[in-house]
């Protein structure tokens, strides 16, 4: 059984946010601000590292089940992914969007690709 994990970069949840009012709604600062792992993000992975433990004993076989951490961004996520495999995962894949995304990720939302 392949469990798959989506996991998402986020700014640390322990730091103070600041907005650049220039920018409009979407005016959070994001340099030099540190990023971590979403919070329920790295509870889903312990979650998943615990389903395949169980699954393991209960089978008597290693590779009865498999972590995959799956993230989506710019190539910042692969600290993201490290983090995961740091924690048990077995894979992690990451799917490079490039500069061209904007931070808040609205052009993978439907209605940014349908435009």
């Amino acid at each position: 059984m392949k469990i798959l994990v989506p996991i998402k970069r986020v700014i640390d949840y322990a730091i103070k946010i600041r907005v650049d009012p220039t920018k409009g709604p979407h005016g959070v600062q994001t340099k030099n601000v540190k990023m971590s792992m979403n919070p329920f993000c790295e509870i889903a992975i312990e979650e998943a590292i615990r389903l395949k433990e169980t699954l393991v004993k209960s089978t008597k076989k290693k590779d009865a089940a498999e972590v995959v951490a799956v993230s989506i961004g710019p190539k910042q996520c692969s600290e993201t992914i490290r983090t995961a495999l740091a924690m048990g995962a077995d894979r992690g894949i990451h799917v490079d969007t490039g500069g061209e995304l904007r931070g808040d990720y609205v052009d993978l939302q439907p209605w940014g690709i349908a435009r």
